[in-house]
């Protein structure tokens, strides 16, 4: 009987330390990250944790791997951990639905982290770029390339977008096409495989094996009489492997030039192939700006105010236009990589030599 007492005791004291632990903390933060496999979600993932950890809150870091119910597991083990706000970088912007009914049940906010949840009424805000100009950045970049590089135009061009299940992949891509469809209806831009529209250019998961391969084919298919002046590229992530497609036939070498390829994320290889002279340009998104603002939306809600938002039309989930904050892109290329990417301290030289 002692010992059970003793036990019962041990137990309501330790109940006690805990919540006395919490109480002293602003409270956890939930964050769900789609993976490890791109530097940028790693740089996300780290940069939250450490803004987060400086404005006083705990928090629970979770990568999913691009696995769509290791993500949902993740986050229903947020919500039974009881934490406070939940921070979600979606694999598949569809698939939440049921489990964000009880974050709604349990109290628990939801910020929509860079890609848009769709289809529930229990997402409180999102945290991104302006998505549209990502593209609108891209395509510019290469138009602008290919003029510089090859001159007169018409100009061969291949599209790639990115996942379908990635709200933001039809923001890339209607945004490159409110440039480029004028010029393709004006033919200056040809695009000799006839494949577009994100039914066919998209590429599951950002995969830059898919890439590689799917360039191959259009290579083998539509390019054995002529050469390609450039590719619209999404991600870096695409652009690597695009460009091992492209040298795999010659291109970069006699008098095959290289193709202006695009990109996003200003992931450190890509960086590298800029300062080389073959990937032609990136766009910048400095994770440490997303996560600053995901903080102050979160310091926010737990003080029972409302959030800063800058956009209130965009972003329609299917089910609610969701509150959004949007931060600016930058393109980046072999004129300024170093002024934007080494000053704003983002990487240092020898991360890219």
């Amino acid at each position: 009987m002692k010992f059970g007492m003793l036990a019962a005791a041990a137990a309501i004291g330790a109940t006690l330390f805990a919540g006395q632990a919490f109480a002293d903390g602003k409270g956890t933060i939930g964050i769900a990250m789609p993976t490890k496999s791109s530097a940028r979600w790693i740089a996300d993932g780290n940069a939250m944790v450490e803004q987060f950890k400086a404005a006083g809150y705990d928090t629970d870091l979770q990568y999913a791997e691009d696995d769509i119910p290791n993500q949902l597991s993740q986050v229903e083990n947020m919500i039974v951990k009881g934490v406070n706000v939940l921070v979600i970088a979606a694999i598949d912007g569809t698939t939440l639905t049921n489990a964000l009914e009880n974050a709604k049940a349990s109290d628990i906010k939801v910020i929509a982290y860079d890609r848009l949840i769709r289809d529930t009424p229990n997402v409180d805000y999102y945290a991104t770029f302006d998505n549209f100009k990502v593209g609108v950045l891209q395509a510019t970049s290469l138009v602008d390339g290919m003029k510089a590089r090859f001159g007169d135009d018409p100009y061969n061009v291949e599209l790639f977008g990115g996942s379908p299940d990635d709200n933001n992949a039809y923001f890339f891509y209607d945004g490159a096409m409110s440039v480029l469809q004028p010029l393709i209806d004006a033919g200056t831009v040809k695009i000799p495989s006839g494949q577009m529209g994100m039914d066919k250019v998209g590429t599951l998961r950002w995969d830059g094996a898919v890439a590689q391969s799917r360039m191959d084919n259009l290579l083998s298919a539509n390019y054995t009489d002529k050469q390609i002046q450039g590719v619209l590229s999404p991600y870096d992530g695409l652009s690597i492997g695009i460009l091992s497609s492209l040298k795999g036939v010659g291109y970069g070498s006699g008098d095959m030039k290289m193709p202006i390829v695009t990109g996003q994320d200003a992931e450190v290889p890509s960086v590298k192939s800029i300062i080389a002279g073959e990937q032609y340009s990136t766009v910048f998104k400095d994770t440490r700006a997303l996560a600053g603002v995901t903080v102050k939306m979160v310091d926010a809600l737990m003080s029972g105010q409302e959030p800063e938002v800058n956009d209130t039309t965009t972003y329609d989930n299917g089910v609610k236009v969701v509150p959004s904050y949007l931060l600016e892109p930058v393109a980046v290329d072999a004129s300024n990589w170093e002024e934007v990417l080494v000053g704003s301290g983002y990487y240092t030289t020898n991360q890219l030599q």
